[in-house]
């Protein structure tokens, strides 16, 4: 008999998420995405000037403001016809590269890791090492006190990494990831004032020109970010996903195999080449990476809290909501690359990525990596069995993280040889009476677009499409379900009272919502209800 477990909130993701999933002989049968709050950060900025664009909308999510700054940047740069100058380009790229790094640090260690290590068997680490003695002492305080928040409460699984000295090791590494994640927004301060809301990037360029100084100073905090990667984050990536326990994650929590990405990190001031490529995957054929067509992207919204005439390319797209609309259950869109649920993210970049380098399509930088760490053979038998689940998406955060940091030190290189060119193009202030702009950009959590129309000078249209739009996203129009839920079909789940594996699947997708998101049963009750912190 199929029952229903609700999970409500579930925390350790940004923003809040509820969880619904029909369990049936130990596996989940069925799930629903649903965003229960709607917000309208598009319908706020009609007919405002076009500048302002770029401030509200970093205000759409207080933990992602950077890559809403600089997609609504590059979509006003191209209404406006910018020609960016190569440091404006550069300086971009490293405060975006920032922003990667703190993001992927902060999901990994902070709100994924618990999941996999037992905190508790710290108290019985018995080696030698002051600074885990130290740790150990810490929470034996906590324990003691009956207080281990934030590590806890949590669910119970046999499964968890117990080894005393591992473990120990492990949750030493989540509190040094703190300092990492502080450096990492330093970076982005350097150069753009502040973090969150930064005010670095506008209409044309930046605001901050290159120094000695300045670039002295990223320089530092990036190399000590670059060793710590190297050196604990990819490291205790491979670690886990060599844990006989979980080899079964290696696998389930399969998205449905077809994976977009935008491209990310201008290369030359056109736009045209970039460090993350474009392109797109079906069926979890890495080896046959297609090109990407930003006009092949749709919206549907069959069974969103919109009315039917908000079915549109986002260029034209609308927001006008229908709350209690027959047979809708989210206010989330479903966007469509050729009318098929896309994943986005670091798993379907570096798959795009992988995939050209086997075809000699793209200069070799990721396949290297994944033979100097020892990941070659199972990403080589991933590729044979056609599925990449729930520690593929936690490794391929990871190797782009070391990446993005490594070539942030080329971008710093080329800036410090240009330090004296402009950083901002002057079309940036000319409004023109009519125009419209696209900016694609990758974020930390996959592709992010904003669309904008101007008319008379003012903003006649905005519309934007994040990351977890196309990962939370609900049915569309054939019934086909979006990432998020696909993902969760199969999921071991044989105790309905710890249901750790769900949530081990959604958080492995990094949600980002400034809302509320459920997955629903629209016709059973029996509901189990959880509070997972």
């Amino acid at each position: 008999m199929a029952q229903i477990v609700t999970i409500d909130p579930l925390t350790r993701i940004e923003g809040h998420l509820r969880v619904d999933v029909e369990v049936e002989n130990g596996a989940v049968k069925d799930a629903w995405s649903s965003g229960t709050m709607f917000r309208g950060f598009e319908m706020l900025l009609k007919d405002k000037h076009p500048w302002d664009a770029q401030q509200v909308t970093e205000r759409i999510c207080g933990v992602c403001p950077l890559v809403h700054g600089t997609a609504s940047s590059y979509n006003l740069d191209d209404a406006m016809g910018v020609d960016l100058p190569d440091n404006a380009r550069l300086i971009r790229n490293l405060c975006l590269g920032g922003n990667f790094i703190q993001s992927h640090v902060l999901h990994f260690y902070h709100l994924a890791a618990l999941d996999y290590v037992d905190v508790t068997a710290a108290l019985e680490y018995a080696g030698s090492d002051p600074a885990l003695q130290a740790l150990k002492g810490k929470i034996a305080g906590l324990a003691k006190a009956g207080d281990v928040y934030p590590f806890l409460p949590r669910y119970e699984s046999e499964d968890y990494i117990s080894d005393p000295e591992l473990a120990t090791i492990l949750v030493g590494h989540y509190v040094q990831a703190l300092e990492a994640r502080k450096k990492a927004q330093e970076l982005i301060s350097i150069f753009y004032g502040r973090m969150p809301m930064f005010v670095g990037t506008i209409p044309g360029g930046v605001t901050m020109k290159p120094t000695v100084s300045n670039i002295a100073a990223f320089r530092s905090r990036l190399n000590e970010l670059r060793f710590w990667i190297d050196n604990v984050y990819v490291q205790d990536i491979v670690t886990i996903a060599g844990v006989p326990e979980y080899e079964i994650f290696l696998t389930a929590g399969d998205s449905g195999g077809n994976y977009l990405a935008y491209g990310g990190f201008d290369e030359d001031t056109s736009g045209t080449e970039k460090f993350l490529p474009g392109g797109y995957v079906l069926g979890n054929d890495v080896a046959a990476v297609k090109d990407f067509d930003a006009a092949k992207i749709f919206e549907y919204v069959t069974y969103s809290w919109y009315t039917e005439d908000c079915n549109r390319a986002p260029a034209e797209g609308k927001t006008e909501p229908e709350v209690g609309k027959e047979d809708a259950y989210s206010f989330i869109k479903s966007p469509r690359y050729e009318d098929r649920p896309m994943e986005v993210g670091p798993m379907a970049r570096m798959l795009v990525m992988a995939g050209l380098e086997l075809a000699g399509k793209h200069r070799e930088t990721l396949m290297p990596l994944i033979r100097s760490v020892g990941l070659e053979e199972v990403v080589n038998k991933l590729v044979q069995e056609g599925a990449f689940g729930i520690l593929p998406r936690h490794a391929m955060r990871a190797l782009e993280c070391k990446l993005i940091a490594d070539q942030m030190a080329v971008w710093l290189d080329q800036l410090q040889e240009n330090i004296d060119g402009p950083i901002w193009d002057p079309k940036g202030k000319d409004i023109p009476g009519d125009s419209q702009g696209m900016g694609l950009v990758e974020g930390p959590r996959g592709a992010l677009g904003h669309w904008i129309t101007i008319s008379g000078k003012k903003i006649g249209n905005y519309q934007c499409v994040v990351p977890t739009t196309w990962n939370a996203s609900p049915r569309d129009k054939e019934g086909n379900r979006g990432p998020i839920e696909t993902a969760l079909l199969g999921i071991p789940v044989p105790d309905v009272d710890n249901p750790i594996n769900v949530v081990r699947c959604v958080r492995s997708f990094d949600p980002c919502l400034a809302c509320a998101i459920h997955v629903i049963h629209p016709e059973h009750n029996g509901v189990r209800e959880f509070r997972v912190v």
